[in-house]
């Protein structure tokens, strides 16, 4: 977030005999006006620019002990201010945004321009990420003990302690399973994974990063159950991925969860605790079924590519018409 603006400037003004852009899609991890500072004598004098925010670094969670750097969480402040359209993934997301957002201006002693949030606002879209289309679950009744998948970062907020918890009470209580662990980790992996690998090899069926795109979509046909205990996620692209292949979801009450659920469906899929949590996979385990199919169609009908691809089109088609209409 520091240094990419440069690179990424470097590169734009390499091509500056190419092509010139309508508009401009940035990320969140963009230092949005860095970038169009270090290209004002490549590009044109206006153009549209996009900010989208897939996360942001003002409400996702620090390590235990680390203290913030408020630094990053500026950076997507003015990114915000730079862009003419701000989309985020998910409604949950903007909220919990803009709640905290006042929050970090008002560390400033004077000039916080708190007034600029409302502005901001008012130009944000909702507009989520897209998944790749899945076949049904293959599993069919009385094949082998039902499989519960991890398809999550091996990091902290994913909260492996209280999945591997949830996982221990039900050999505990001699229910029968089998276990995927798949994901990928950055840094050090959690010590929760040690201990499990360790605990649950005899349940493991998978344990690991897979090689290949190919091999995850199978390992995605194969699970019955898949089950999130996150402390923090803004959209959840894995558990989509997983949904549309057939699996059944237990996810928290919280967070972009019901978002991503149809309202109809919450009883069932999102769980208030882990009481509630050990309950429900107890009578998944018990009564095996694959993610309902009202829930696949919800899940086909908002997420996947080509009709998420469609609602870009049409913002992007928008912000350019609007230029050429004011003749920039």
């Amino acid at each position: 977030m520091q240094g990419g603006s440069i690179e990424l400037a470097s590169q734009t003004n390499a091509v500056r005999n190419g092509p010139l852009p309508d508009l401009v899609l940035a990320t969140d991890m963009t230092n949005l006006p860095a970038w169009l500072a270090l290209t004002r004598g490549t590009l044109p004098a206006r153009f549209r620019t996009v900010l989208y925010m897939h996360e942001n670094q003002l409400t996702y969670p620090w390590r235990p002990g680390e203290k913030p750097d408020l630094t990053y969480a500026m950076i997507n402040w003015l990114s915000q201010l730079s862009a003419d359209t701000v989309v985020f993934n998910t409604a949950y997301h903007r909220r919990s945004w803009f709640a905290e957002l006042p929050n970090l201006l008002k560390h400033f002693p004077d000039f916080n321009h708190l007034e600029l949030i409302e502005r901001v606002e008012s130009r944000t879209r909702v507009l989520p990420v897209g998944i790749d289309l899945q076949e049904a679950n293959r599993r069919q009744e009385g094949q082998d003990s039902p499989l519960i998948l991890w398809n999550q970062r091996w990091e902290y907020d994913k909260r492996p302690d209280r999945f591997f918890n949830l996982l221990y009470k039900l050999e505990e209580t001699g229910h029968d399973y089998k276990l995927a662990v798949a994901g990928e980790n950055f840094r050090n992996v959690p010590v929760e994974f040690e201990e499990a690998a360790t605990r649950l090899a005899h349940r493991v069926e998978h344990w690991g990063y897979l090689p290949s795109r190919k091999a995850y979509l199978a390992l995605l046909q194969k699970a019955d159950l898949v089950v999130s205990t996150a402390e923090h996620e803004f959209f959840g692209i894995s558990i989509l991925e997983a949904v549309q292949a057939g699996a059944f979801p237990l996810l928290p009450n919280r967070l972009s969860y019901p978002e991503l659920i149809p309202a109809e469906l919450h009883a069932a899929c999102l769980y208030s605790d882990d009481e509630d949590l050990f309950a429900k996979a107890v009578r998944r385990l018990e009564l095996p079924r694959t993610a309902p199919p009202s829930l696949r169609s919800a899940v086909r009908k908002q997420y996947i590519w080509p009709v998420v691809a469609r609602a870009y089109d049409q913002l992007f088609a928008e912000l350019t018409i609007e230029s050429a209409a004011v003749g920039q």
